[in-house]
């Protein structure tokens, strides 16, 4: 069953933020144009400044990586979705720690006395949330 929404007009409506955003941070078109190799034109058109805005193909996200803050680019993505760095070296002794830290915080959100007796309350879920996604990124 198709879904009832205008992806292509999200992704263009993204696209035109990612592009505004950048440049409200001294990352013009130019520059961007510069650094990743996509023509000017090309990247006008891409955030809306030449008529309609046209979707970005694959091959220019890529070279937009590295070139654009990663966090910045994930606003191309669906929601919950982000673009991260692969770490060079993992530093397993803090990862353990955060491991345990993770698990310890979930043990004691299904305690009785927790807020949510043994069922995670909200804060306790955000909270947990927050420890998961670092683990996520370390690892």
């Amino acid at each position: 069953m198709a879904l009832d929404r205008d992806i292509g007009g999200i992704i263009r409506k993204n696209q035109e933020l990612v592009f505004r955003v950048a440049g409200g941070n001294g990352l013009t078109l130019k520059v961007i144009s510069l650094d990743s190799g996509i023509p000017y034109g090309t990247l006008r058109s891409y955030a809306g400044n030449s008529g309609a805005t046209v979707m970005m193909p694959l091959d220019a996200l890529y070279k937009l990586v590295g070139v654009i803050p990663d966090e910045l680019l994930s606003v191309l993505l669906p929601e919950g979705r982000s673009i991260v760095q692969v770490p060079d070296d993992i530093d397993h002794d803090a990862f353990e720690e955060m491991c345990r830290d993770y698990l310890a915080e979930k043990g004691k959100a299904h305690r009785p006395d927790s807020p949510g007796g043994r069922e995670i309350s909200g804060c306790e879920s955000a909270s947990l949330a927050v420890k998961a996604v670092a683990l996520k990124v370390a690892g």
